[in-house]
This record gives structure tokens, C-alpha cells and sequence, in this order.
């Protein structure tokens, strides 16, 4: 919104708050941009602040919120800590609320994303195995040698190639309907299965819709994404596909402005195009700049301004560091050793605070709780105001609840402390230690250990500890932190990476090259698409450094990610070297069951799941997928037996209550199957495999119109589903109805036309219309795609004597 009569002189007025001197031209061309009108030529979409480490760029980034709050905008500030987009998100969200614009929707779906994405991988891997009765495909080792892309599953399940990676083709010609159904049966609606395989084309056009909304409340929507350095590499193609986005969900709205803040410079070769950009290099101050702020803060005696400016180079924060002492001698101004932090420490008269800012250096992030346990007072003693004193200074930034040292006064911080006394360092750094770790314990307290991982409050305080573990001693620790590494990418690459960077500031703040070089490396894989989690893994299990449990959960998770690929053989092998480490391990048992399964091995998956069962009883999940297993191997009482132990483990697992359904009804249990249905159903209304399967049911009791709502309503609920409508094609020519067969199963075909059940059935429709010539022709294509077909071979054949 413009303000008439606003006049340079008021801007720059406005900006020139306390606590904040200079830069004075960029807030001013901020502040002018959000004056200008929507459409307005001059204005800019994006600013870009870049420059070296201490320059000031969350300084100032910092500011322009403070000011857009001011002219009434709605702001959001990201930084490092979130690891992703839907992180990202997440953290605008919370921000908008706290400012009075709920993100309702999008908070309801990225909860739904939290819940829905640990089941992925289970599902993925038992919605590929074949359909007991089905025709036989082609042989284990033909599967394992074909390899098929992303860019083709994604016909089937768009973007899972996240989850799976490359799959073998015959698989998605054979499986592609199961698959669909199997990843179906775990999550509520196909949104949902989008939503955990990719998550951000999912989330962003709910945050569009969310950011329409904002905008034509707020005067404008301001949102910030500071430390682009390291959260550009996943934050910025999301940005420019943000920006650039057209179609149905509608683009950014114009009101929005981005400001993106790091040390590299804008990346011109996306961002040329894409919108107009304001490019904010900064650089230190100038000694005209350095000298204002000085004076401001009532420095000005010139033999103390010449050594300032000496030490710090110019740099905001150490300058802003420097003046805030407000020395009144150069002590030791010849003294061409001393750092601007041993400055300050020197001005600094009080020997309490000076401890105080050395010791709280420490810690990665601050706050009350990890204060107390450095400075050790009784409450009553001034340690609140000497808190309140800390977080005070202008290196200490605050950072959502918690507050961090600026890194250009951190770093020389933690080396003079470790020199000074290497004991004390490692002890405080022991403490620490202890008391994320009891912290830890307690966010643990009455949780389910297998879970914790996807807690967010345990992780973060499980980090921290193994990052004070490291400084205290980093060689004796290093294979600890690398197999909580390993557990981490288990859960998510993205948290991986967190452990990682956290590798790397240690060895950075020990000076331990071996530690920096580990989590740089680490990083890097987890970081590149084509590595990823199985790349990390190479690097880990290259080298010494994990320890024998270590190892083997490296090796485990390795399996997992080559069964993900199709690579089953290779897959079963790093399963068969984790257990020669630890024969104990659940998770290489199971995944070896998973594994075998694919592969048709049924006797040897349900070993595996019986071993598995055994060291880890009255596990739901395990139990489940055994029964799962006995499904698909055409033994239902005992897959019964099974999900009747992991129903009454987890009442609410809708997908074991579908199966046991699916048991029953091919057992001849129809009452039985009818009501474990209809209890999954109402747990989950959009449980798609439940209520297809139960529509199956219903025509078999010859209730007919019952079916044809159950398939009505599934195809309202996934009107993409080519599993779906060709279900319900088939529905109509068993019904007598051949016309509505054919456009339901033509629309099956539009969807994925590669796809032979729909093609047999419509082939078959078509002779009951008596459209012989079409109808061989959709045979022929059916058994050209599965030679193995029966029941197609014996429509082919009733057609050809029709014809001939």
C-alpha cells in the first residue's frame, strides 16, 4: 500500500532505530519498494543480500523484518534450521500464526505429511508383490536386470521415485494397479500419496491458495530466507518454480516480496527471467560507516576508533561488538596479536561476564536451560539478569527461542578457550553432554523407542549431545555420532544431513581436520540426488570409524536403499553382511523379508519375518507385514492368524484390518470380511483398497448397488485412479452393462495405456457389443503386454470364432 507525501528523509528516519547503524541506501530501497504499487515497473519481486561472514547480513536482514513489520506487512523469517521445504514451510506457518494469519490448511496437510511419510517405504515395497492367482511374470533374475527411471513410474505414482527410485519395468507393466492400491491401502486419499512421495508439488499449491488469502489481508507478505548458503541448494529451484509457476494453482501473488540472504551471489543462470531481482552485495564498512557507528555509541576517542577499525577489518558485527564495550583506552594498541574478541573480553571489567561470554560460546544454540548448566548459580544470583546481559550483545542473535553466537566471533571465541585450558574445556563440553542427554531421557519418558526418531524435540537434543560428546573427545566419540549418523538417514536423508553439518562444526570447532573432512563428505553425498543416503553409506562403510553395530545398521540401510532400486540380489547381500555383524538387528531381518517377497521367495521372506517376529515381539508392523506375506502366498488362515495379532496390537491400522478382509472373503467368510471392511472404513471413509475390495464383496453377496456405491465413491475419491476405473468397468460388464463398461475402461486406459486388465475387459465388452474387430485388437495388445494371461487367451480365442 502506498503512503502519499512519504518523502527519502522519513524512510531514512524510520530505519535509523536503535541498536542499528548503516546500510542506510538498502534499507531505504527496501522500504521504497514496499511504497510502490502492485505493477509498478520499479518494483522488485526479490532482493538478494550477499556477502562474506561478519558483513551483516542477518544484521540487516533482521532490519528490513523490523521494517515491513512497521508498514504493517506480514513477515516470515527461515534460516538454516529448517532442513527442507516442507520444513520451510512449516516454519512460515508457525510464524503467520503467531501474528494473527493461521495457515489452516496447509497446517492440517503438513501435518498429514508428518504422519503419512513413515509408512512409505512399507507400503512401496508390499504393493509390489503379485496378487496370489494372479499369471506368472517373468523370472526374479529377469526383474532384477531391467531397470526402469522415475520419469515412467511416475504414470503410475507421481513422484515416487522418491521413495523407490528406479523400479524393474515388468514390475510397473504387471504391478502398476497394485501398486497404486497398496500405496493406497496405507493413506487415506490419493492427495496423501502424493503428499508423502513428493511433498513439495503437493504442498505448494496449498500454500499458494494460503498466500492469495494472506495477501489480500495484509498491506504486503514479506517472507525471508537467511543462511542462503545453506539452505539454497533444496530452497532455491522451489523459489524459482514459486515464482515461475502458472496453470491451475495460480502463481505467487504480486503483493509478495522475497528477500534471500547468503554468502554466494544470485544464481543468474535460473534466476535471469524469472522476475525482477534486487542484487544487495554488501561489504564492510566503510571507515566513514565503521566511524558513525562508533561515534554513535560514544566512542570517538581516535586512538581507540584507529585500533577498531584495525581489528575488525570493517566488519559490522565486530565493530558492532567493539562499540557496544564502549572502551576508553587502546590497552595494548601496539600489540599486534590481540583479536577483537580478547578486546572486548579486556574492556570488559566485570570477571563474571567475561566468563560468561566466553564459556556460552560453547554451545551450538542457547538458551536459559543450557545458560544454567555453564554458568552453575542458584537462580536467586543474578544469573537471569546475567542472561538478559548475554543475549543482549550484538553477537548474540536470537533465533526463534534460542539464541546463537555470530559465527566470525564464535570461532575465535572457542579456540581461545580451548587453548586456554583444554581440561576445562572438555569437562564443560562433558556437561553438556549430560545434560542434553538427561533432557533427552525425559522428552523419552513412556514413548515408543522405535518412534522417537520422528520426534522432533528427542533428535534435536540427541544432536546437541553428540556434538558436545565430539568436542570433548572427538576420536572416542567419532564412531557413536557416526552410527546415530546412520539411524538418522534410516528416518530421513534430510536429517542426515543435520548430522552431518553437526560432524563438520565440530571438527571445525575442535580443529579436528578428520571430523570436518567426515561431515563434508557426508554432506556432500547426502546432498547430491544421484548418491543420496546409499552414496553416504558407500563413504561410511570405505573407511574406519563406525563400530561394529555401526557397521552392520550401514549395511542394513544400504539393503534398503538397493531394494529400493530394483537391485535385489545386491540388496539381500548387504543384508546378509549386516547380520554376520550382528545377528540380532530387526530392521536386516525384515528388510530381508521385504526383499524376498519381491523376489516371489516366500518360504524364505516368512524365515525372515519369523526371526524378526522373535527379537522383536508383539511388533505390529512386523507382525503385518508376516501376515501380508502368507496373503500373497495364497495361505489365508494363517495370514489371518497374523493380522488378527497386529489388529489387536494397533486397532486403528486400517490397512490390517483390509487385509484380514481380503483373507476372509477368499476364505468364504463373507459376514466376517463385511464387517472388518466396514470397521476400516470408518477409521479411514477414503481408504480406497478397502472399499473397492469391499464393492468386490458386495456384488458376490448380489448387492449389487451397494458395490456401485462403494466404486462410485472411490472414484470421486481418486478420480485419476486407473486401478480405480478400470475396477469399476469391470463392475459394469459383469452387471450387463457393456456400454458403460467400455467408456469407464476407455477412461482407465487414457490414464495409463499401457494397462492389460482394463484392456482384456474392455476387449471383452466390446464382443458383448458385438465390435469383434476392436475387441481383438485390445486382446492382442492385453497379451502382447502379458503373454501369461489366461482368461485374455480364452476371450481372444471366443473372439477370433466370432470373427472368423
Amino acid at each position: 500500500m502506498v503512503r502519499v507525501g512519504v518523502s527519502w528523509q522519513e524512510l531514512i528516519q524510520q530505519g535509523n532505530r536503535a541498536g542499528f547503524v548503516g546500510r542506510d541506501p538498502e534499507r531505504a530501497e527496501f522500504l521504497t519498494n514496499l511504497d510502490l504499487p502492485v505493477g509498478d515497473a520499479r518494483r522488485r519481486l526479490r532482493f538478494h543480500v550477499h556477502g562474506p561472514a561478519g558483513v551483516g547480513k542477518t544484521f540487516l536482514v533482521q532490519e528490513l523484518r523490523h521494517l515491513a513489520r512497521e508498514r504493517g506487512a506480514l513477515t516470515a523469517y527461515v534460516d538454516e534450521r529448517a532442513g527442507s521445504v516442507p520444513e520451510a514451510m512449516a516454519e512460515v506457518g508457525r510464524q503467520f500464526a503467531e501474528q494473527g494469519r493461521r495457515l489452516k490448511e496447509l497446517e492440517r496437510r503438513l501435518a498429514v505429511y508428518r504422519e503419512r511419510r513413515h509408512e512409505a517405504e512399507a507400503a512401496a515395497l508390499a504393493a509390489l508383490a503379485p496378487e496370489p492367482g494372479a499369471p506368472p511374470g517373468p523370472s526374479a533374475a529377469s526383474r532384477t536386470a531391467v531397470g526402469l527411471g522415475v520419469a515412467a513410474f511416475e504414470a503410475v505414482v507421481p513422484g515416487a521415485g522418491l521413495v523407490t527410485g528406479a523400479l524393474p519395468a515388468d514390475l510397473l507393466a504387471q504391478h502398476a494397479d497394485r501398486l497404486r492400491t497398496g500405496l493406497s491401502a496405507r493413506f487415506r486419499t490419493p492427495d496423501d500419496i502424493d503428499l508423502v512421495l513428493s511433498p513439495e508439488r503437493a504442498l505448494t499449491p496449498v500454500l499458494l491458495r494460503e498466500l492469495r488469502t494472506a495477501a489480500s489481508a495484509a498491506a504486503s507478505v514479506v517472507l525471508f530466507f537467511d543462511t542462503y548458503e545453506r539452505t539454497g541448494p533444496f530452497l532455491d529451484p522451489w523459489l524459482h518454480d514459486l515464482v515461475t509457476r502458472h496453470g491451475a494453482d495460480g502463481g505467487l501473488p504480486a503483493s509478495v516480496v522475497v528477500v534471500t540472504a547468503g554468502q554466494r551471489p544470485l544464481d543468474t543462470a535460473r534466476w535471469t527471467g524469472a522476475g525482477p531481482v534486487a542484487d544487495v552485495p554488501l561489504a564492510p564498512f566503510t571507515e566513514t560507516e565503521a566511524r558513525g557507528l562508533l561515534s554513535g555509541r560514544g566512542v570517538v576517542a581516535e586512538p581507540v576508533v584507529k585500533e577498531v577499525l584495525r581489528l575488525t577489518g570493517g566488519l559490522p558485527v565486530l565493530v558492532s561488538t567493539l562499540a557496544e564495550a564502549r572502551p576508553g583506552a587502546p590497552d595494548d594498541v601496539d600489540d599486534p596479536s590481540a583479536t577483537a574478541v580478547k578486546r572486548f573480553l579486556q574492556w570488559e571489567t566485570d570477571d563474571a561476564r567475561r566468563q560468561v561470554a566466553r564459556v556460552c560460546a560453547l554451545p551450538r544454540q542457547l538458551d536459559a536451560d543450557v545458560f544454567r548448566v555453564l554458568v552453575d548459580r542458584p537462580d536467586d544470583d543474578g544469573t537471569d539478569a546475567l542472561y538478559d546481559w548475554l543475549t543482549g550483545l550484538p553477537f548474540v542473535g536470537e533465533r526463534g527461542a534460542r539464541v546463537r553466537y555470530h559465527a566470525v566471533v564464535r570461532a575465535p571465541m572457542l579456540r581461545l578457550e580451548r587453548r586456554r585450558s583444554p581440561r576445562e574445556w572438555a569437562a564443560r563440553h562433558r556437561r553438556l553432554a549430560e545434560a542434553f542427554a538427561r533432557w533427552r531421557a525425559e522428552a523419552a519418558a513412556g514413548r515408543d523407542g522405535e518412534n522417537l526418531w520422528a520426534d522432533e524435540e528427542w533428535r534435536g537434543l540427541r544432536l546437541e549431545e553428540a556434538y558436545h560428546l565430539l568436542c570433548a573427545r572427538p576420536a572416542a566419540a567419532l564412531g557413536a555420532a557416526l552410527a546415530a549418523l546412520v539411524e538418522a538417514c534410516g528416518e530421513d536423508g534430510v536429517l542426515g544431513r543435520g548430522w552431518a553439518r553437526m560432524l563438520q562444526d565440530a571438527g571445525d570447532d575442535t580443529d579436528h581436520p578428520d571430523l570436518a573432512a567426515w561431515g563434508a563428505r557426508l554432506g556432500g553425498a547426502l546432498a547430491d540426488e544421484s548418491a543420496g543416503i546409499a552414496g553416504a553409506m558407500d563413504l561410511l562403510l570405505a573407511r574406519p570409524g563406525l563400530d561394529t553395530p555401526g557397521r552392520a545398521s550401514a549395511h542394513a540401510l544400504r539393503g534398503r536403499e538397493l531394494g529400493r532400486t530394483g537391485a535385489y540380489r545386491r540388496a539381500l547381500e548387504e543384508y546378509d553382511r549386516a547380520l554376520e555383524l550382528d545377528p540380532r538387528l530387526v530392521r536386516a531381518h525384515y528388510g530381508r523379508g521385504s526383499v524376498h517377497r519381491l523376489l516371489d521367495d516366500f518360504p524364505a521372506a516368512l524365515a525372515a519375518f519369523d526371526r524378526a517376529d522373535e527379537l522383536a515381539p508383539d511388533t505390529a508392523w512386523i507382525i503385518a507385514e508376516r501376515g501380508e506375506t502368507y496373503r500373497l502366498a495364497g495361505r489365508f488362515e494363517e495370514a489371518v492368524a497374523d493380522f488378527d495379532r497386529a489388529v489387536a496390537l494397533d486397532p486403528a491400522d486400517a490397512g490390517a484390518l483390509t487385509a484380514r478382509a481380503v483373507c476372509r472373503h477368499a476364505l468364504g467368510r463373507y459376514e466376517e470380511a463385511l464387517a472388518d471392511f466396514d470397521r476400516a472404513l470408518a477409521l479411514d471413509a477414503d481408504h480406497l483398497w478397502a472399499r473397492v475390495r469391499r464393492a468386490r464383496l458386495r456384488r458376490a453377496l448380489g448387492e449389487e448397488a451397494a458395490a456401485f456405491a462403494d466404486l462410485d465413491r472411490a472414484a470421486r475419491t481418486a478420480p485419476d485412479s486407473p486401478w480405480v476405473a478400470s475396477e469399476r468397468g469391470d463392475a459394469y460388464r459383469l452387471a450387463g452393462r457393456p456400454e458403460a463398461a467400455v467408456t469407464e475402461l476407455s477412461r482407465a486406459i487414457a490414464l495409463l495405456p499401457d494397462h492389460p486388465s482394463a484392456l482384456a475387459s474392455r476387449g471383452a465388452a466390446l464382443h458383448d457389443l458385438s465390435r469383434n474387430e476392436e475387441a481383438l485388437t485390445d486382446l492382442d495388445r492385453a497379451l502382447e503386454l502379458r503373454p501369461d494371461y489366461p482368461w485374455a487367451q480364452t476371450m481372444r480365442t471366443r473372439v477370433r470364432a466370432a470373427i472368423f
